[in-house]
Parts: structure tokens; sequence; C-alpha cells
């Protein structure tokens, strides 16, 4: 299991400073949202990666529009140098494999997700939105992406199990809503510890608040890093 931490702090300098903390984790996931990059852009993932070249950057933007105009979004990413990005599962199955066929052309290419579920949906909000239980549409999309040729999914540590039971062991489940140590759930709904992520084989945790929150942020990075 691997450590993803997002900089989701209010400021590029924020998350600069964060960055530059745990700078010795060679290997160690940075997780740049919506407000990062909207506001910092490209130049920001280019300073992440020259506080340590090693880092692992996830562009979470969960593309989401026609098919076509994913793919073309999709090849601009691939041109960031960034590690994965992630796309919704919802977008559908053509989305899907269009975004796909567009990566063929990269030597090496990033990782693509596609999000099931949000994390910050409870079982009654996601049915009144989908019509129907998140179990059975997370296993629904989680489907539909492998046959797409996607590399993994983003769903909470509850579905990470059954994905892989109805998919392959190797097929990435990467889960947000992380609360390492039994901390404030804040927005998500459905989250878990850590212990509960190894127990439904989750492959990376993401850890926002606990780690950005904390005074001495690189002392929880290590801790949870000894527990995993």
């Amino acid at each position: 299991m691997q450590l993803c931490v997002a900089l989701d702090l209010p400021t590029e300098e924020e998350n600069l400073s964060l960055a530059k903390e745990l700078g010795s984790y060679s290997g160690l996931w940075l997780k740049v949202g919506f407000r990062t990059f909207i506001r910092d852009g490209r130049p920001f993932l280019d300073a992440v990666k020259a506080i340590n070249p090693e880092f692992k950057i996830f562009l979470d933007l969960k593309l989401y529009d026609i098919p076509n105009t994913m793919a073309d979004a999709a090849e601009e990413i691939a041109k960031m140098d960034v590690d994965m990005f992630n796309i919704h599962a919802s977008a559908g199955k053509k989305a899907m494999q269009t975004v796909m066929q567009r990566l063929d052309k990269f030597e090496k290419r990033p990782l693509v997700l596609a999000v099931t579920a949000l994390t910050s949906f409870d079982y009654h909000s996601f049915k009144e939105i989908y019509g129907a239980d998140i179990e059975e549409k997370a296993k629904q999309f989680a489907l539909q992406s492998y046959q797409a040729g996607l590399d993994g999914v983003v769903c909470s540590v509850y579905e990470s199990s059954m994905i892989k039971h109805e998919t392959d062991n190797a097929f990435l489940t990467l889960t947000p809503g992380i609360r390492p140590f039994g901390e404030a759930s804040d927005d998500q709904k459905r989250v878990a510890d850590i212990e509960t992520a190894k127990r439904e084989k989750v492959d990376i945790i993401v850890v926002g608040r606990p780690v950005y929150k904390a005074d001495k942020p690189a002392e929880i990075v290590e801790k949870i890093l000894q527990a995993l």
C-alpha cells in the first residue's frame, strides 16, 4: 500500500512549503486537485518535481465530458509529465476507451483511474442521483473501467475488495476519505482508517487534512508510513 498526500492548502506557497517538508520521502504520491491546479497551473507541477524529482504526481481533475473532449484533455495532461490522473467512469465506456486509445501514442503514459462514486456521497444522496445503490454502481463502473483498459479506479475503502474480486488483483484501487488514526471525517461520508484499508486490499490511500493540518506534517507522514 502506498501513501498519497493531498496538496489542498489555500495558497501555492503553503503547498510548496508542505512539499518541501516532505521532500525526503522519495516515491511519495502528491495529489494536486482542482483549486490548486486552476490557481497555479503547470508551473506548480514543475515546482513540486523540482523539490524532489522522485515525487509522483496525481493530477486529480476528474475529467467528465464528451469522449473526444476528454481524450483531448487527457492528451494534454500526458504531456505534463504527471504520473497519474483521473476521469469519471460515469462519462461512459466509450469515453474511457477513447481516452485510452488517445494515450496509446505515448511511450510512457500516466496511469489513468476512473472515479466510481465520490466519497462525499452517503447511500441516500447517491441513490437520488444514480438510481441505484453505491455498491451496485461502483461494481458496474469498475467493470467498465477495467474493460476499457484503465489502470484502476477511485473508490471508497468499502468497495475496494469487491472491485478487485470482480476485476483483477492488479487493478488499482485508490481511496480518498482516509482518516489514518480515527480523525474527524469532515465533509467525507464513507471514511476509514489504515487497518480497514489494509483489510480491503487498497493500493493507494489519500490523506489530506490529518497531514496538512498537523503542526508537524512530516511526523504524521512518518507515522502513517510505519503503519503501512
